[in-house]
């Protein structure tokens, strides 16, 4: 009887832990899912401004300017996706600034948004929120048909005007270049890669890549 019995808990207490590692997996892949979806959705609501740069990748985060989707009218938020250390693990983390409706005010939400990636003080890591563990990240832009790192490619739209050298319609021969045109989105890509290495020993982990489209070129006809 005390045989059956060590052998009946043996089993029990198996069936527990491998219960308990299916709903640990569970959670993690849906809180993944929920971070990539919110991931999308930023993405989805990125907004173009004249002669301002709205998505932006230094290597270390992405920032981008987005507008709300909870009312007409609500402002713009900047978001801020980064990688971290947070006790003692390396975590995907997001965050956002309050709605902002002067372009002084997006301009330094914009700088706490570098700041909250790089060096965050207590002000900003109160508004961010953890994803998921993160061993490493990467982005690439879609672009000319290649997908090309964002950091060793031209990711601004040069205005036309006039070059080093050219000098046609400038004064006493001294260069001039044209002020860039009111609709100047200073060249979004048509699309961004996402690639997260999940560190081992978490519920999941391995190459995750996430492909997002610019939702007016996914709406073309072909």
């Amino acid at each position: 009887m005390a045989v059956m019995a060590g052998l009946s808990w043996r089993g029990l207490d198996g069936m527990v832990r491998a219960q308990s590692q299916i709903e640990q997996r569970a959670d993690a892949v849906l809180t993944l899912q929920a971070g990539l979806t919110q991931w999308s959705a930023d993405l989805d609501a990125l907004m173009p401004l004249p002669r301002t740069k709205t998505l932006d990748w230094d290597g270390r985060g992405l920032r981008l300017v987005r507008r709300s989707t909870v009312l007409p009218g609500d402002g713009l938020v900047v978001v801020a996706w980064a990688r971290r250390n947070v006790d003692g693990t390396d975590q995907w983390l997001r965050w956002q600034s309050p709605p902002q409706f002067s372009r002084n005010e997006l301009q330094i939400a914009w700088g706490r948004a570098a700041q909250w990636a790089q060096n965050p003080g207590a002000a900003e890591k109160k508004d961010e929120v953890r994803i998921t563990p993160l061993a490493q990240w990467q982005i690439y832009y879609f672009r000319g048909n290649a997908w090309t790192n964002p950091l060793s490619s031209d990711n601004t739209s040069a205005p036309a005007g006039l070059g080093p050298g050219n000098t046609a319609n400038a004064p006493e021969g001294r260069v001039q270049r044209a002020p860039p045109p009111e609709n100047a989105d200073l060249a979004l890509p048509d699309g961004v890669r996402l690639v997260l290495t999940l560190p081992p020993g978490q519920a999941i982990n391995g190459l995750i890549t996430h492909d997002w489209v610019r939702p007016a070129l996914a709406r073309t006809p072909s």
